[in-house]
């Protein structure tokens, strides 16, 4: 009898579902002015700590706080001459773009960059050949990307170079077969993929690989039904959704999450209402910005991200985002881009 007991405690523990929970009085409406100020705010305060804790990953800040202001339709409150500026001073002679200037460049800031540029318009602030040749040149014998000379290898890394090449126009300018190759040999026996071969399923992975795979045109490779259930199967009972099992929901995954199933055509698999209600409680009602989880310090990552799920859901306060660029749809419109998506 006691051992049942013992044994029924330990499946229960084992099983524990882990979430959160959104308190009554939790925000359902979305603040757009509210958010708008703060990003506006955030790179005016360059004496911040906070500001000059992230000048890391400065490239890609910049990014996720221009997107969401395109994306709530008030780009033109950012400085585009001083950012433009910025993003020459970062490329080096290599071709490559760092996040900051004395910073090495890597293919994640590279992105980041030619993304800024692509939703200005203005492509030829950089050497658009250079960035070509650098992105090519990180390509491995195996098919893989290294995010820079250092040699780390990751699918991440592989979204990162075809995203850039098709922003420009040069997605002939590597082996695009061999590319495919490596990220099919990281897709894992739950449909899912990893950052390399036998590595676990990560929403954050599945994003890049089936991102990756829609610019290439390969999703039929993918198997949208299996791949479709692991990833709703994200979604807790908050409403929130987490990036692999056990795992706490975050905002950033009604991104990751959520763009992965609308590139395989399974979006309609989720309980969009309760995501929603979710993404809305994470605003901070008095500063403005999107965080992690209710309660949680706001940030222009989970800002975008949440304002990104929320366009995804179908939230005409704000305009329509591209899946697989994380960009305003307009803007991948005027780029002639068709990057594919399975109904």
């Amino acid at each position: 009898m006691l051992t049942s007991y013992v044994t029924q405690c330990v499946f229960f523990l084992g099983t524990q579902v882990k979430d959160v929970v959104i308190k009554a009085d939790a925000p359902n409406a979305l603040l757009l002015d509210k958010h708008a100020d703060y990003i506006a705010a955030y790179g005016s305060k360059k004496d911040d700590y906070e500001y000059t804790l992230s000048e890391y990953l400065r490239m890609s800040g910049i990014y996720w706080g221009l997107t969401v202001m395109d994306l709530m339709g008030q780009l033109h409150r950012m400085n585009r001459a001083e950012i433009t500026e910025f993003i020459k001073s970062c490329q080096h002679d290599c071709g490559g773009i760092s996040a900051s200037i004395g910073h090495d460049p890597h293919l994640l800031y590279t992105l980041s960059a030619v993304q800024i540029l692509s939703l200005y318009d203005d492509l030829s602030a950089i050497n658009v050949d250079k960035v070509v040749e650098y992105v090519k040149g990180l390509q491995q014998e195996n098919g893989s990307f290294a995010g820079d000379k250092w040699g780390e290898i990751d699918t991440r890394f592989s979204f990162c170079a075809v995203a850039t090449l098709a922003l420009l126009g040069k997605l002939d300018a590597i082996n695009v077969d061999k590319a495919v190759e490596f990220v099919l040999s990281c897709m894992n026996f739950d449909g899912g993929f990893g950052c390399r071969p036998g590595s676990e399923s990560h929403a954050g992975q599945i994003y890049c690989c089936t991102g990756f795979l829609s610019i290439t045109g390969q999703l039929h490779q993918v198997n949208a039904d299996l791949l479709g259930w692991w990833l709703c199967e994200r979604q807790l009972p908050s409403g929130g959704l987490n990036g692999r099992p056990e795992k706490l929901p975050d905002v950033c995954y009604s991104w990751w999450v959520l763009a992965s199933l609308k590139i395989i055509g399974r979006i309609h698999w989720i309980d969009k209402t309760k995501l929603s209600t979710f993404i809305l409680a994470c605003q901070d009602e008095e500063t403005g910005g999107f965080a992690d989880r209710p309660g949680d310090m706001v940030d222009p990552f989970h800002t975008l991200f949440g304002v990104a799920g929320l366009s995804l859901l179908g939230d005409e306060q704000v305009k329509a985002v591209n899946p697989v660029f994380c960009m305003p749809e307009e803007v991948i419109q005027r780029l002639r881009l068709h990057p594919e998506l399975l109904s």
